[in-house]
């Protein structure tokens, strides 16, 4: 069976199959979420050093990764905009940037959680510490860029210049801990040695990710609806469809 994608290229038809895939991305979050912490706080050992306080990397790693992974998503819509003149594109980078933005600030709480047990402080001005602040800024500077912006298409090419400015930071946060003497520890997971983890912390950490990775799909898909019947709300279909309840 073949399906021809480029016809969910417009908000029109892209619209109501969002609407279908929401509650699948939901559930599936839900689902991983629920096992991930039940791993991660019931089954994972403690650890020998940290106690059981290192058990909020479970949560901290994970939305570090998602902070640096939506970015690179939503510069990519982005870019695409502005190339392609995609205005679903431009959409869907609007849509991700606030869920990128909360998953940069989980990052930053939960290490600072972490960090007073474990460093004796809230916050140091360490690399990486410094450089995902500087990518919460970005997502903000994005958000509030667009929305200072009325005509929409030249806010969709403001905010995807500063995003294809700021995906820059993005390697700078991954390897700050290998350019610069950090106070932050080294990768929680390196794709070229095996994990020096226990396989239930590991577990535990990649259910949570997966479920965090859903969970932003599902959100980014409803704000874009949103978005859509904002923008194309003196549209044909978008008229049609409020006649008929909004669905």
């Amino acid at each position: 069976m073949h399906m021809n994608w480029f016809k969910y290229s417009s908000p029109q038809t892209f619209y109501p199959l969002a609407g279908k895939m929401i509650p699948w991305f939901f559930w599936a979050a839900s689902l991983l979420c629920a096992v991930g912490l039940y791993v991660s706080f019931a089954i994972a050992p403690t650890d020998f050093q940290q106690g059981e306080a290192y058990r909020i990397i479970f949560v901290h790693v994970p939305a570090a990764w998602m902070s640096m992974f939506i970015y690179l998503v939503m510069a990519g819509w982005a870019a695409m905009g502005l190339a392609l003149n995609a205005r679903l594109s431009a959409m869907m980078a609007q849509a991700l940037a606030p869920t990128g933005a909360m998953f940069t600030l989980l990052a930053l709480v939960t290490g600072s959680l972490w960090g007073k047990p474990m460093w004796g402080t809230w916050w140091v001005w360490d690399a990486r510490l410094t450089s995902e602040l500087i990518l919460l800024f970005l997502y903000l500077g994005f958000i509030a860029l667009q929305s200072s912006i009325d005509d929409p298409r030249r806010a969709d090419r403001a905010g995807a210049l500063l995003a294809l400015v700021g995906v820059v930071n993005v390697p700078i946060i991954y390897f700050s801990v290998k350019w610069w003497n950090t106070l932050h520890q080294g990768s929680t997971i390196n794709m070229g040695v095996a994990p020096k983890m226990a396989a239930t912390m590991l577990i535990g950490m990649l259910l949570m990710a997966l479920a965090f990775w859903m969970y932003s799909v599902a959100v980014a898909l409803m704000r874009v609806r949103c978005i859509m019947l904002e923008r194309e709300r003196s549209s044909d279909w978008v008229k049609a469809l409020s006649a008929k309840g909004g669905k």
